[in-house]
């Protein structure tokens, strides 16, 4: 049996976003004009659906630019790739609001989670940019091992208006999260 893609256009003070829903979860929050923005067949998905999911999606995407900080676990999340890009996003996860890491301390993570020496900061660049549920997964919350802004495929300009909405300002030293210590989930 097939399942449809239920979909909806939200509107933010960065640009306009589509949101995508199959079986109850969340596959896909991409901004208009964004990298990988995905292309859907005719009949693929159905749009103005204001299902219990993207509705919760949407509530949460209103509390996140009103300047809370909502929960990321609230919503049902099913986000479509390689287990290596899934293990990316759910590190994603862990990033605090307010708060950046790098590439790197990314890698270094999933080698650890791997049994690997170490972990190409490259393919983790590749999974975050990948990311198909902007914002909500906080892909912005990645920066170069400098602090500088490195790409964002909804554009620098929107990563650095995201960031200032969590407080984040580039001007004065930044705190990197790590993730040692921290309690697994």
């Amino acid at each position: 049996m097939e399942h449809i893609l239920y979909a909806m256009r939200y509107n933010s003070s960065i640009g306009q976003f589509l949101l995508v829903e199959k079986e109850n979860a969340l596959r896909g929050l991409w901004m208009e004009g964004q990298k990988y923005y995905p292309v859907f067949q005719p009949g693929e998905i159905k749009e103005g659906a204001g299902t219990e999911t993207l509705n919760h999606a949407k509530d949460w995407l209103d509390r996140y630019f009103a300047g809370k900080r909502p929960f990321i676990g609230e919503l049902p999340l099913a986000p479509s790739g390689s287990e290596f890009r899934k293990a990316v996003w759910k590190l994603l996860c862990e990033i605090p609001y307010g708060e950046v890491t790098t590439y790197g301390e990314i890698a270094k993570e999933i080698a650890l989670q791997q049994g690997r020496e170490k972990a190409s900061a490259r393919a983790v660049g590749g999974a975050v940019g990948h990311n198909p549920i902007s914002i909500i997964i906080p892909c912005h919350r990645v920066v170069g091992a400098d602090g500088s802004l490195t790409g964002y495929a909804g554009g620098v300009e929107k990563k650095k208006k995201l960031l200032a909405l969590e407080g984040i300002e580039q001007k004065k030293p930044l705190h990197f999260f790590t993730f040692e210590g921290r309690e697994k989930g």
